[in-house]
């Protein structure tokens, strides 16, 4: 399945600059009513300038380039940004919630970008890892399936803190761990994929995706375009799905230990995470 070309005209950095002549009006409201976000705002549009200025330039290296192992790397440093993010929106942190969060993204996202860029997006089997399907399909299926991560992650490991003599208690009659915890897992998952599943309902009705928006604006068929954002949605649902089940489950075996006893883990503030993972840290601390 391949791309159609372009029909639109390439755009120039003159237009760029006039559509950000939009954010006067944002800037006017802000003073208007003292919301104070003019800064944040000028700081928010200089970095998405800068950042994705980089990227083009990266991402056209890389595709002339075609080097799996560079595809690779790109694909790995993505998923470890992702998992610090995930990570950080978690209020009550614990030792080992770094690596907690990194095994559900990574096996979540990966294995379903190779099902989607081998199975589905290619046009033979030689052709699945090419950067232009993998860097981009994988980059649509963290964006969303961190957030889902993250929702679930952080609403289970609320209610452990918060249930903790309700949890002691139906140990002591005798349930099981998993018998114990099982309502707010099925909670938690249920939390983090809605998000998805509301978006699914209205896509099309309410709201077009930025991926078919941004297709057909650059002159695909309609028809393909939607096709591909079915695709995509389908891919995050499971995605997202997938790394919610495995965050939670990674939580419970951390708070229940083989004696079936209830253990509240180590809190920490920050959890030893790699090199990069201090790098993204303080990335999104800036």
């Amino acid at each position: 399945m391949m791309m159609l070309a372009s029909t639109m005209p390439p755009i120039s950095y003159l237009q760029v600059a006039l559509a950000s002549l939009a954010l006067l009006l944002v800037m006017a409201i802000s003073v208007w009513l003292k919301l104070a976000i003019v800064k944040s705002l000028l700081i928010a549009s200089f970095r998405t300038v800068v950042q994705l200025s980089l990227i083009g330039l990266v991402l056209a290296w890389i595709f002339a380039r075609e080097q799996w192992y560079e595809v690779l790397a790109i694909l790995t440093f993505m998923s470890i940004v992702a998992s610090v993010a995930a990570k950080n929106r978690v209020n009550k942190p614990y030792k080992g919630l770094f690596w907690d969060t990194a095994v559900a993204v990574f096996v979540s996202s990966w294995v379903v970008a190779i099902f989607g860029g081998w199975w589905i997006l290619s046009d033979n089997a030689a052709s699945w890892f090419r950067p232009q399907v993998m860097i981009p399909l994988l980059g649509l299926i963290l964006g969303n399936s961190l957030t889902a991560i993250s929702l679930s992650m952080n609403q289970l490991v609320s209610s452990f803190h918060r249930e903790q003599s309700m949890i002691n208690t139906y140990l002591a009659l005798s349930a099981t761990p998993w018998e114990t915890a099982k309502p707010y897992v099925i909670a938690a998952i249920q939390n983090g994929i809605t998000p998805t599943i509301n978006s699914m309902m209205v896509v099309g009705v309410v709201s077009l995706p930025g991926m078919m928006t941004g297709q057909i604006l650059a002159g695909a068929d309609p028809h393909q375009a939607v096709l591909y954002q079915i695709i995509t949605l389908f891919l995050i649902a499971t995605s997202s799905t997938l790394g919610c089940t495995i965050a939670t489950l990674l939580i419970f075996r951390r708070f229940f230990n083989p004696e079936w006893q209830f253990v509240i883990p180590t809190s920490a503030k920050t959890s030893h995470q790699p090199l990069i993972g201090y790098l993204s840290l303080i990335y999104y601390k800036f």
